[in-house]
C-alpha cells in the first residue's frame, strides 16, 4: 500500500518509509552496542508495534527472544478509562531479563507509564522502552524513553503501525490523517 492507495485520506507525511527505516538502523546500532553481550527480550505492545518490532528486530545483530502484550484502557469508547486491563500477557517470565518494550507513538504517557511498573515489578534485571514516534506536547506523565525515532507534533498520524478504525496500519509512512475522513 502507498500514499496513491488513500489519496485524499492523507493530508501530510510526517516521516517517509526511507526516514524511518534510517532511523531504526540508527536505533539498532545503538541497542547492539548498549546490550552488546546481554540477552534481550524486547515486548512488543500489540496492535500498533508490529511494524517497529519487526522492522527494528531484523536490524540487531545479536540473538533476542520476543514476546508479545495487548493492554487496553479504553474499553469500547474514545477516550481513556484510566483503568489499564492486560488483554494478553507475556508468555515469558521476566525474572533477571532485560526487557526493551517497543512502542509504536507515546502520547500521553499514562498507559505505558504501568506497563514499565508492572514489568518491574515481575523481577527483570532492566526494563527499558524504544519508540517509533514520541509526542511531547500530548504527555500527562514522563516516561524515561532510552530510544526515540522522531518526536512529533500532537497531530493524528496513522500509518506504519498506527490506525484509525483498524485502517492504515500499512501504510509504509507516518501521514496526519485528513479531517473529513474522521469528522
Amino acid at each position: 500500500m502507498d500514499q496513491s492507495d488513500v489519496s485524499g485520506d492523507i493530508a501530510h507525511i510526517l516521516h517517509t518509509e526511507a526516514e524511518l527505516g534510517g532511523r531504526l538502523d540508527e536505533m539498532a546500532a545503538q541497542i547492539d552496542a548498549d546490550y552488546a553481550g546481554k540477552d534481550l527480550l524486547l515486548v512488543g505492545v500489540l496492535k500498533g508495534a508490529v511494524m517497529v518490532m519487526a522492522d527494528l528486530s531484523r536490524r540487531l545483530h545479536h540473538r533476542i527472544e520476543m514476546d508479545w502484550m495487548a493492554v487496553s484502557s479504553y474499553g469500547s469508547g474514545t477516550k481513556s478509562s484510566g483503568v489499564v486491563r492486560i488483554l494478553k500477557d507475556l508468555d515469558s517470565d521476566l525474572s533477571g531479563r532485560n526487557v526493551l518494550i517497543a512502542e509504536d507513538i507515546i502520547d500521553s504517557g499514562l498507559t505505558l507509564s504501568w506497563l514499565v511498573q508492572n514489568l518491574r515489578s515481575r523481577g527483570p534485571e532492566t526494563v527499558e522502552i524504544a519508540t517509533m514516534l514520541r509526542k511531547p506536547e500530548a504527555a500527562k506523565v514522563d516516561v524515561d524513553v532510552k530510544y526515540v525515532g522522531f518526536d512529533i507534533p500532537n497531530e493524528f498520524v496513522v500509518g506504519y503501525g498506527l490506525d484509525y478504525a483498524e485502517k492504515y496500519r500499512n501504510l509504509p509512512f507516518i501521514g496526519t490523517l485528513a479531517p473529513h475522513v474522521y469528522s
